[in-house]
């Protein structure tokens, strides 16, 4: 049987945001990566906050209306983010994902440092495939 932890699934390359960038500026970061959300990182590389498309779609409709763009990443982030830890099971984290819906999970270590993202589609993936090997077995 394949494994089921994040570390196997996750991205390690994830979109990384500061606190005092402006938010048109993360939001390019997403537009150009194609993700829906994005972890708020401290200097140091410790998760401070997550900013997801929502949040940025609701600063980005005031800032229309207003004419100001002056809004920064910390201004609208959600903090403290959701998180999860790379040795956790992603059978455990799809159960999450039945309570709290988020798309994108950051995973950080056990010193708050990110390390990755894990969204749905990898935990479907993960999922499928571990259900697939079980199959296989079977028959």
């Amino acid at each position: 049987m394949e494994s089921l932890q994040v570390c196997d699934y996750m991205n390690h390359r994830p979109v990384k945001l500061t606190k005092d960038m402006p938010v048109a500026e993360a939001v390019e970061h997403l537009l150009q990566t194609g993700h829906s959300g994005g972890a708020v990182v401290d200097d140091r590389g410790r998760l401070t906050g997550f900013l997801s498309e929502q949040d940025c779609i609701r600063q980005m409709i005031e800032s229309c209306y207003y004419r100001e763009q002056v809004c920064r990443v910390k201004d609208i982030m959600q903090s403290p983010a959701l998180s999860v830890k790379p040795y956790m099971s992603v059978i455990e984290l799809a159960q999450l994902l039945l309570k709290d819906k988020p798309r994108i999970y950051p995973v950080v270590d056990d010193d708050g440092v990110l390390v990755g993202s894990i969204n749905r589609s990898a935990i479907l993936k993960a999922i499928d495939k571990q259900l697939r090997a079980g199959y296989e077995v079977a028959s």
